[in-house]
């Protein structure tokens, strides 16, 4: 009986079902897509970072899980020094210079000869490596995002570069361009953002970040093979804020629809509410019969939730090749227990205030 009674209140009104329904779906829909757009940038990025092969990595004091937002306040000289710790193979300086002009991305300074012999080097798909100074490697991604190919012309950081070759994505960065090139672009001359360091063997990577420290105390010294687990949103300053923010903002959106839309319903069936208990419904069945109607509503919202988000995901991807949004199992129950729990709080004022209406004083509303 109580099965029908609802299904048939959310029929009776279908375009407010229908738009309560959406307005819960937003809700969970932002929540999934904001927290997996951060994890997946987070995640592709200490990815990218674990694939380059390296044992650790130096960084200035005080420096940020996020690499990408790194300066140029270490003297390449410092290499020199690392070079001569006992079990250190190789090390590779890098530039790190942030764009955002025209597309928000990141382009490594990298001496060629250093970074292949710690990372192994690149795939190399087409082209060849960099010999010139304005030569340039594009990965995979960052190429079919931007449409660029061998040969072409890449106007970044008020410089013309020329795309050498397409490389396999998955080795720190998208963009790779000479160091002293980007050096001198940057007013950074002999100047690096970090240090890749390759130990001799893997098991000595411990006893060479208790000498770095050693030898360059305050400054921060990470192991990569760690470094996806690392790289999360509590690690990052002030990203766990904006994330609590924007599922905060979500819950208002879909806790304010609920209301409205249960405050509605309500109003409209005060003479129905009025009928129910003069045939003797307690207050405790109105407010179940509500709070079941909100509940079966929220379901309906967030199986559009889901389906929204993955819609929005493949339009994302699309426009966005390189963008990585991730989509867990885990946060798409977060956000459908949020949205219930916002429905439910949205319906507890109208469910009272329908449980307390007098049944003479309901049949006679007009």
């Amino acid at each position: 009986m109580m099965g029908e009674f609802i299904t048939r209140n959310l029929l009776h009104r279908p375009m407010r079902t229908l738009i309560g329904a959406m307005g819960i779906g937003v809700e969970v829909a932002l929540v999934v897509l904001i927290v997996g757009l951060t994890s997946g940038l987070l995640t592709e990025t200490a990815k990218r970072i674990e694939g380059i092969g390296a044992d650790m990595m130096l960084q200035p004091p005080g420096a940020s899980y996020f690499i990408n937002m790194t300066g140029a306040p270490m003297p390449t000289k410092i290499g020199g020094k690392l070079a001569e710790l006992k079990y250190v193979r190789d090390v590779a300086p890098a530039l790190l210079q942030f764009n955002s002009s025209g597309a928000v991305e990141t382009i490594w300074g990298i001496d060629r000869d250093s970074f292949r012999a710690v990372s192994g080097g690149f795939v190399f798909l087409e082209g060849h490596d960099m010999e010139g100074p304005d030569d340039m490697l594009v990965d995979d991604w960052a190429a079919k995002a931007k449409h660029l190919k061998v040969g072409d012309a890449y106007n970044v950081l008020n410089h013309d570069w020329h795309v050498v070759a397409i490389i396999e994505h998955g080795k720190g960065s998208r963009i790779f361009v000479p160091l002293g090139t980007l050096q001198e672009l940057a007013s950074a001359r002999d100047k690096a953002s970090i240090f890749l360091v390759k130990c001799t063997r893997p098991e000595h990577t411990d006893d060479v970040m208790e000498e770095m420290r050693h030898l360059l105390p305050g400054y921060t010294v990470r192991p990569l093979k760690d470094f996806l687990s690392l790289m999360t949103s509590t690690n990052i300053p002030g990203l766990q804020t904006f994330i609590n923010a924007m599922i905060a903002l979500a819950v208002a959106i879909g806790l304010l629809v609920i209301f409205l839309t249960m405050y509605t319903t309500v109003i409209e069936r005060t003479r129905d509410i009025g009928v129910l208990k003069s045939l003797g419904a307690g207050h405790w069945f109105v407010v179940r019969a509500l709070l079941s109607e909100s509940a079966a509503l929220c379901l309906f919202g967030v199986l559009i939730g889901i389906g929204l988000s993955y819609l929005v995901r493949a339009g994302f991807v699309w426009k966005f090749p390189t963008l990585t949004i991730l989509i867990t199992a885990g946060w798409i129950l977060r956000a459908a227990g949020i949205a219930l729990l916002g429905a439910l709080l949205g319906t507890s004022y109208p469910a009272w205030v329908a449980s307390r209406k007098d049944a003479v004083e309901a049949l006679a509303y007009d």
